[in-house]
């Protein structure tokens, strides 16, 4: 049977069937995804001592027809049956990285030695690495941290803010990224032409003079 089929409780499950049904050890190892011979544990009050019985019509997880039919018939086994309401599925969030009070004062060194290093790191990569806030990591970057005299590049693996395994993945991640936003900007760049070239004045035709060649040329021209 599927783990994901069994009852929520299959020792408690086992002794009310134990106690309640004539079913056999096997039908009840079956649905509940025990050994028979634990399941004869249990009759013999050798196995689940104390545990008290849970009864899986109650509960839902069985039906009295299902258990009525297999008592009838050794070889049936049970299944667990169908949700009378359907539970939607929960997307869980994932938690903030914790980090110990003692190592809270370490960040600022560790999001200043990223932004030394890894300058390809947006502010959303420092974040899920090191724990920190966007407005944090402007203010080091602007140099406007409270504490920014006495702030240091260091590792945040020494600091062991993250291990190394998570830093390289979150370099690699980094740098891909970068890749991909320059690929993006070359692509863009070929077709359209930059800010300063859109705004920049058409070259004038210069004017000819008396003294230009232009002049001279024309000048013989006319005379012949």
């Amino acid at each position: 049977m599927a783990a994901d089929t069994k009852p929520l409780m299959p020792k408690a499950t086992a002794v009310w069937l134990v106690d309640n049904t004539a079913l056999t050890f096997e039908q009840i190892a079956d649905f509940c995804g025990l050994h028979p011979l634990e399941v004869k544990g249990i009759a013999d009050e050798d196995v689940a001592k104390g545990i008290k019985g849970m009864d899986p019509v109650t509960s839902g997880q069985l039906s009295r027809e299902q258990i009525e039919e297999a008592e009838k018939n050794p070889k049936a086994r049970l299944k667990m049956a169908a949700p009378k309401h359907k539970m939607p599925n929960v997307r869980l969030k994932r938690a903030p990285r914790y980090t110990p009070v003692s190592k809270r004062q370490d960040k600022p060194d560790a999001v200043y030695w990223i932004i030394r290093n890894h300058p390809e790191f947006a502010d959303a990569d420092i974040i899920k690495l090191i724990g920190t806030t966007k407005a944090t990591i402007q203010k080091i970057r602007e140099r406007s941290h409270w504490n920014a005299t006495n702030i240091k590049a260091v590792d945040p693996v020494t600091l062991g803010l993250c291990s190394q395994l998570e830093l390289d993945l979150a370099v690699s991640r980094a740098a891909a990224k970068h890749e991909r936003a320059q690929k993006r900007a070359a692509k863009k760049g070929a077709t359209l032409k930059s800010v300063n070239e859109s705004l920049a004045p058409a070259a004038e035709t210069p004017e000819i003079g008396p003294d230009s060649d232009e002049w001279k040329l024309s000048s013989e021209l006319e005379q012949d």
